[in-house]
């Protein structure tokens, strides 16, 4: 499958549900969808697949095969090809080009967020494209929208978070947040670009660990451990940021994304393929951790996610809930399985520890 290509609003608008969107929510989605092209005799899902795409054919030929019997076949232009093809998880058949063919593939969890916020956001993507004045505003919030942490906010905090959202002006080399500082905002990059630092006895200056762009959010684990900020991040051009104060981000986002499991609770999940991950200081899991365990300190979780298996869940745990639960949340925000261990070591009655531990490895 090649020769892709960025699709419009008006491909959309020929295909339903998306033809009931409003305009500027259409034109955002757009941006995020492309068109396929498959070849004849090609393949585009196999009976039984459950991955998590919804598609369309725009137009040639398909025809769809349950235990390689042919059931029934979709040209393109056709009222039924104006719906999803076989939707329904897993696949109930295997769907084959019969010509040439070209087709929509949307990531089904960001069509039903971006959906349910068409239909419930009455804050409208128009009125922040005024207010940021062209910077770009569809961008970020599609993004922003796409992700798995907005998959699991419900759409009323969605809506309520946008109304909440402060816009930011910043020059190139302004410090947003030092490391040091107490956590007052989360922030969400509109335009422009950061850099993340890390200040340690070695340098002074500070260590890079990361560089963000439009789209990218920082500043959640402070306020969620209610700690200080671990890292400084500044400026690297002129831009704009969208901020949420401490108490809605709590309220908001952090709150409902977070799910607590109990020792018995976790155990389960271990039991069925999930990994320990703690991510205190190495001095700390050295002296006692979970047997098992991965080591993995707050600090440095955003620069080890590449470490990590996306296809196993995992409890996060601390001594009693706050880097973990900061830390949870991170995995969670890019597309992983996370729980927090509730109450942190200090309830872990009936788990097995160990002292001593060697550093974990994923």
């Amino acid at each position: 499958m090649s020769d892709e290509q960025v699709a419009t609003a008006q491909v959309l608008k020929m295909f339903a549900p998306l033809d009931a969107m409003k305009r500027e929510n259409l034109a955002a989605l757009a941006k995020k969808v492309t068109v396929k092209t498959v070849t004849r005799g090609r393949v585009l899902f196999s009976q039984g697949d459950t991955d998590k795409r919804t598609l369309w054919l725009i137009n040639g030929r398909l025809e769809a095969l349950e235990n390689e019997r042919v059931i029934g076949t979709v040209s393109g232009g056709t009222p039924e090809a104006r719906n999803p093809l076989f939707p329904n998880l897993p696949r109930r058949c295997t769907v084959r080009a019969i010509d040439d063919c070209q087709y929509l593939a949307i990531d089904s969890d960001l069509l039903d967020v971006m959906i349910t916020w068409d239909q419930t956001g009455s804050y409208e993507v128009e009125e922040l494209q005024t207010q940021l004045a062209g910077a770009g505003s569809d961008d970020w919030m599609t993004t922003l929208l796409q992700t798995n942490a907005f998959h699991r906010i419900p759409p009323a905090n969605i809506q309520a978070i946008f109304q909440r959202l402060q816009r930011t002006p910043c020059r190139a080399g302004e410090v947003v947040i030092k490391q040091g500082d107490e956590g007052d905002y989360f922030y969400i990059i509109v335009q422009g670009k950061c850099a993340v630092t890390r200040e340690t006895p070695l340098s002074r200056e500070g260590i890079k660990l990361a560089e963000l762009n439009v789209g990218d959010t920082f500043g959640e684990e402070a306020l969620i451990a209610e700690a200080k900020r671990n890292a400084t991040v500044t400026m690297l051009t002129d831009g704009v940021l969208m901020r949420l104060n401490k108490q809605d981000f709590r309220e908001l986002m952090n709150e409902p994304l977070l799910q607590w499991l109990t020792p018995e609770l976790s155990r389960k999940v271990i039991d069925k393929g999930g990994r320990w991950l703690d991510v205190r200081l190495p001095s700390e899991y050295q002296n006692l951790a979970i047997e098992g365990a991965l080591n993995v300190p707050l600090y440095l979780i955003r620069l080890k996610l590449s470490t990590l298996d996306r296809t196993k869940p995992y409890i996060v745990y601390c001594d009693t809930g706050r880097r973990s639960s900061a830390a949870a949340y991170i995995l969670v925000e890019r597309g992983f399985d996370a729980y927090v261990l509730k109450g942190g070591l200090g309830n872990g009655a009936g788990l097995a520890l160990t002292r001593g531990a060697a550093t974990g490895k994923p």
